[in-house]
């Protein structure tokens, strides 16, 4: 049987029977003669039942339950159709051993992995695609080439390991900065002291050194003013002052100025480096508070960060037993004891925490076989529990502490039964208070979409409301222009309209009583003629704030006079015509007037 990654083929070798170990094992020698001969192939080997994938999707579920050992439902189907229903008498030949145990469990078949298997697989991988009909060389490749790039982006998708890698690169960094640094530093120590060496027993760190190193430079110029700036550096007043009157007495040879301006790059590099270093160290710490917080509480970041790089991941470290994880990172000398029958070693990375270091002698090795025991149960916490916590961390390490001074005062400690029970009580209390934190957090963030979202709604109601009015505005604009040409052109042609004279009083500011008067007259005529056009000329013509201000005595005065004289134009035609012609000759006699 051959699971291919594009097809599934079941083959039988030619012959009587193939069925048990001793043919197996003569049939082996034939096989590796005809396995690069097709037509020697074909004599051993011929195609029982193939089975292509639907799609590129199914073949994806079939290699990766091949890969998990799961019989997978096409498989099952394939394997039932195709062989005998009497399963005792079948020797199914399998590639891959966990399939072939899965299919030897669930189906009955006898299965049978190596030896002659392989040979026979090899061959069927080589001439498949002269197997099959229909079927090319270039496109089994092709086939097989696109579904092992699936494969390999959905075990890279899907890695339940791919949180601890961030942790296992972190730790390795920070391992890799210390050495550098520590190096780097001694470089500028040995590479400064020849202009200052009286600096070096005064300064021990590293990082302290390079930053005065860089701040110093020539030391002839170090003088009083500076002694501040020394203080913050060094944060101590005393060291301060002693690299003052060390710098006044020094031994060191003189410098020139191009070597100090190389000196100071390079201690600046190393200073800069060990701010990363900092900074890659919080977060280290914020990592592992989310992947693995119970180990941390248990024996600090950077040692559960180890026990994680060096297994390889978190799940990796929560199947290894209390033993293992006790001599994790002394493989070397464990061998060693192995191989010389000496005494093996009693711990290994877990040295570096502080219990080990602060038990008696006789007790190391009883206090790193108790922490051990304790990592591992706080890995496992941390591997398989849904919701993160630190509580179960906490709680170990007071039994650590409790059991180091039960060797030390001999005092008894709690039992582990009691201490998990309250152990759970606060995890169930912190799960609940975490759940509630990350209800209202979505909460938060519903309402902040729902306003986004609103805002938006309204920003676009705005414009759709905002589009009809300006072109109501622009459409606006040109009747009223219209309305006022009409107005403006019957006065420079000269013709005689009554609803032109009402506007006229606008430029008759100067003019006397006597012709207000006339000219109010005029305009009682002409209401009388066309008394409904009279209701319509304050709609028709609007007037501005400032005409209106100007001529606030005109309309006092036009009320006036038509008061008056509306009953007049109520009148017969008789009384108009007179009234028209009498003011037609006050007119001839204001012109001559004027002419004279």
């Amino acid at each position: 049987m051959r699971p291919g990654l594009r097809t599934a083929a079941l083959l039988r070798p030619r012959g009587k029977s193939m069925g048990r170990k001793n043919r197996s094992s003569c049939f082996f020698p034939k096989v590796e003669e005809c396995v690069l001969n097709l037509g020697k192939f074909h004599n051993i080997v011929r195609l029982v039942a193939f089975c292509p994938f639907a799609s590129s999707q199914v073949a994806l579920e079939n290699a990766n339950a091949v890969s998990e050992g799961v019989v997978h439902e096409d498989l099952r189907l394939l394997l039932e159709t195709y062989l005998p229903s009497k399963k005792k008498k079948v020797l199914l030949g399998v590639g891959d051993p966990k399939i072939g145990a899965a299919i030897q469990e669930e189906l009955g078949y006898n299965c049978q992995t190596g030896g002659v298997i392989a040979e026979i697989l090899r061959g069927v991988r080589l001439h498949f695609h002269n197997l099959v009909k229909g079927l090319t060389d270039l496109s089994a490749c092709k086939a097989q080439l696109g579904l092992g790039h699936s494969y390999s982006r959905a075990k890279v998708k899907f890695n339940v390991n791919r949180v601890d890698n961030m942790i296992i690169q972190s730790i390795s960094l920070l391992d890799q900065l210390d050495k550098d640094i520590n190096t780097f530093s001694m470089r500028v120590r040995e590479w400064y002291g020849y202009h200052f060496p009286e600096l070096v027993k005064i300064i021990n760190d590293n990082a302290t050194y390079c930053r005065l190193a860089q701040f110093i430079g020539n030391r002839r110029e170090l003088n009083e003013e500076k002694l501040e700036k020394l203080e913050e550096l060094t944060m101590d007043g005393a060291k301060a002052k002693a690299i003052l009157d060390a710098s006044r007495s020094s031994m060191g040879m003189d410098i020139s100025a191009i070597d100090l301006i190389n000196i100071e790059s390079f201690s600046s590099r190393v200073v800069s480096l060990s701010e990363y270093r900092q900074s890659l160290h919080t977060y280290l710490r914020s990592k592992m508070s989310q992947v693995a917080p119970s180990l941390s509480a248990l024996i600090g970041e950077a040692v559960g960060a180890r026990l994680i790089a060096h297994a390889g991941s978190l799940t990796n470290l929560a199947k290894y037993p209390a033993s293992t994880v006790q001599i994790l990172g002394a493989e070397k000398a464990l061998f060693r004891a192995l191989k010389t029958r000496g005494n093996t070693p009693k711990y290994g990375l877990i040295f570096h925490s502080t219990f080990i270091g602060r038990a008696a002698a006789k007790n190391k090795g009883r206090i790193s076989r108790y922490l051990a025991n304790k990592c591992s149960i706080a890995s496992r916490i941390d591997c398989f529990s849904e919701v993160p916590t630190s509580v179960f961390g906490e709680k170990l390490r007071e039994q650590v502490e409790e059991r180091l001074s039960f060797y030390e005062t001999g005092e008894i400690p709690r039992k582990n039964l009691d201490v998990m029970k309250e152990a759970m009580v606060q995890a169930e209390e912190a799960a609940a208070e975490m759940a509630r934190k990350l209800e209202k957090q979505e909460k938060k963030r519903l309402k902040k979409e729902k306003k986004r979202l609103a805002a938006l709604a309204l920003a676009s109601s705005e414009n759709s409301s905002s589009t009809p009015e300006e072109c109501e505005e622009i459409s606006e604009r040109p009747k009223k222009k219209k309305k006022q040409k009409p107005q403006e052109t019957p006065q420079e042609n000269g013709m005689e309209d009554p609803s032109v004279l009402v506007s006229k009083p606008k430029k008759k500011k100067s003019f006397s009583k006597e012709e207000l008067v006339s000219s109010d007259l005029e305009e009682t005529a002409g209401s009388g003629n066309l008394p409904k056009r009279k209701k319509s000329f304050p709609k028709e013509e609007p007037v501005s704030d400032a005409e209106e201000a100007g001529n606030k005595s005109i309309p006092k005065k036009k009320r006036k006079f038509s008061s008056k004289e509306e009953p007049l134009s109520s009148g017969p035609e008789e009384a108009a015509g007179s009234k028209s012609s009498s003011s037609k000759k006050k007119k001839k006699h204001q012109k001559l007037s004027q002419e004279d």
